[in-house]
């Protein structure tokens, strides 16, 4: 690493400090005009990602965003275009992805393990101090982070959803906010139909005191389950019971970050992409539609 940016001095000389890194900014617009940097970590609230992301890439920076990718599907294609156009490459921060529990569900689904999938659900509670005293306050304040919990950690299950069952043909969902005096929803019900026929059932909370992260698929064979998701244990129950022990990396960041630094060295895309990342933003985006107005909203051209 470089450079590192950050608006507060004092934390900046801190983090600075503590990492070990050469140059530190307060501004943005420097650091892009850096001619050492050429790429960036764009690790900020959800409403600056689209801007700083066209920013980077019109200095030529490559760019690895955090998720979800952006507020709505619209900001998320100006960030795929202006990459895209400046020619520099556009990752996603969905780790989860490089998880060795979650790549042996897909090793496993693609060898039939469980016969034909039928259902995926994924269950959430994250009790955690909510509301404008808590640690990253943004996320409670819709035009700043886009929703609630749906967008900040149920997106990382949506992610995954996509990336073993492919596009969706619709969503429907219900939002709530049960307990906490926020302005974005404490809980949210998600029904998906995807085009393989999977229906997938995702539920989050932060209103339920004991915390669980349960991801499941059921088949015509048998079932897998990951409890917790970030854990290390894959259930898989077929007419016997297997358990595979398979650790994450200590940083769990770490793999996704070799990936797109290997990206940039190879020539080629990041195995989340921004298209990959603005599969979970357009189910996200159907979500709260279909939560507002009481529908089932279709996807039509989901890849266009």
């Amino acid at each position: 690493m470089r450079a590192c940016l950050r608006k507060n001095p004092g934390l900046l000389r801190e983090f600075q400090l503590q990492h070990q890194i050469p140059k530190a900014y307060t501004d943005y617009s420097e650091l892009l005009d850096d001619p050492e940097i050429d790429a960036v970590y764009i690790a900020t609230p959800v409403f600056f990602h689209c801007s700083q992301t066209i920013m980077a890439a019109e200095k030529g920076k490559h760019v690895l965003c955090e998720k979800p990718m952006a507020m709505d599907s619209q900001e998320c294609r100006r960030m795929i275009e202006a990459c895209r156009s400046n020619r520099v490459k556009l990752g996603i921060a969905y780790y989860r992805r490089f998880y060795p529990v979650v790549l042996k569900i897909k090793e496993l689904l693609e060898h039939g393990a469980i016969g034909e999938p039928i259902l995926a659900r994924t269950t959430l509670f994250g009790h955690t101090q909510v509301g404008l005293q808590a640690p990253a306050p943004w996320r409670f304040v819709p035009d700043q982070s886009g929703g609630g919990l749906l967008m900040d950690m149920a997106s990382h299950r949506l992610d995954l959803l996509t990336m073993l069952f492919g596009s969706p043909l619709s969503v429907s969902a219900v939002t709530d906010t049960r307990v906490h005096r926020i302005a974005v929803e404490d809980t949210g019900s998600l029904l998906i139909r995807f085009a393989s026929g999977v229906h997938a059932l995702a539920f989050a909370s932060h209103c339920v005191r004991f915390p669980l992260d349960d991801f499941e698929v059921f088949g015509t064979g048998g079932h897998f389950k990951a409890s917790p998701l970030n854990g290390s244990e894959l259930r898989v129950v077929t007419d016997s019971l297997e358990t595979f022990d398979l650790p994450k990396a200590g940083n769990v960041h770490l793999p996704l970050i070799e990936d797109f630094n290997q990206a940039l060295f190879e020539n080629r895309d990041p195995r989340v992409t921004g298209e990959e990342g603005m599969k979970a933003s357009r189910i996200l985006e159907a979500a709260y539609r279909s939560a507002r107005f009481g529908e089932v909203v279709k996807f039509s051209g989901w890849d266009s």
